[in-house]
């Protein structure tokens, strides 16, 4: 069923005229839009990296398109940033089929009408509740992503998950009191990756080191070697924040 609705729903964006939407104005699609920030400098033509972003609970994509950690992050790398919007300003994740899935796969579709993006990198992100998201879409299996960045929200093991991407960097703080920092076992500090050393097929943790994406915060980086590619966690201290230049720092890696 889901892959039914989802080819109904590219059918229909491939009907519709193209939507000549970006930044703060809404692109319509169905029951609902989602917002587009180009790249900086950008021709118009020369063929662009697409990252699908989830915004928080109660939020809108016109949140993260205009915040500079996440969509100013994005087109000053030279890349599509893309931010559908939640039914209720909220997502569905809880289980696997997720009508929300449905809907980010037909504004993939729609984008890939509107911009040459074919065979370019696909990073799905997401804060918060739209971490959880991000990986639910993931998890679906769907759609061939490149890299998946989570921000302060985190599965627990032991979901149905098919997605295998490339690369899950995952970060979170210690202090989180509105998605609790996940500790495992023993006070275990990588449960919130445990799912990902599982889906990746990670072996033992091989890099640590701190490093700053701002001056007054340090960050704990934790990285493992997959058969899928790489999985790293950045630990810091602070509360339920997307930290300045973090996601900056990762779209380069990505890229580079």
């Amino acid at each position: 069923m889901r892959i039914l609705t989802f080819l109904i729903l590219a059918i229909l964006s491939l009907a519709a005229p193209a939507a000549a939407c970006t930044g703060t104005e809404k692109c319509p699609l169905g029951d609902r839009g989602y917002h587009v920030r180009e790249p900086v400098g950008w021709d118009g033509q020369s063929p662009l990296p697409v990252q699908l972003h989830f915004h928080g609970w109660g939020r809108q994509g016109q949140v993260p398109i205009q915040s500079p950690r996440t969509g100013g992050a994005a087109s000053e790398a030279g890349i599509l940033f893309v931010a559908p919007d939640g039914l209720g300003r909220t997502w569905d994740f809880r289980r696997a089929g997720s009508r929300d899935t449905d809907f980010a796969l037909a504004v993939l579709a729609e984008v890939a009408r509107r911009y040459p993006v074919a065979g370019q990198p696909l990073i799905v992100s997401g804060y918060s509740w739209g971490a959880l998201m991000a990986a639910r879409f993931t998890c679906d299996g769907g759609a061939e992503i490149d890299a998946l960045l989570l921000i302060a929200g985190a599965f627990q093991p032991g979901i149905d998950c098919t997605g295998r991407p490339g690369r899950v960097s995952h970060v979170h703080g210690t202090t989180d009191t509105v998605l609790d920092f996940p500790y495992g076992p023993d006070g275990d500090p990588t449960q919130a990756v445990a799912i990902w050393k599982t889906q990746l097929g990670c072996g033992p943790q091989i890099r640590q080191f701190d490093w700053k994406s701002v001056p007054y915060l340090t960050q704990d980086r934790r990285e493992w070697d997959c058969e899928a590619g790489l999985l790293t966690m950045d630990i810091h201290s602070a509360s339920h924040l997307i930290p300045r230049n973090w996601v900056a720092r990762h779209l380069a890696e990505i890229l580079n």
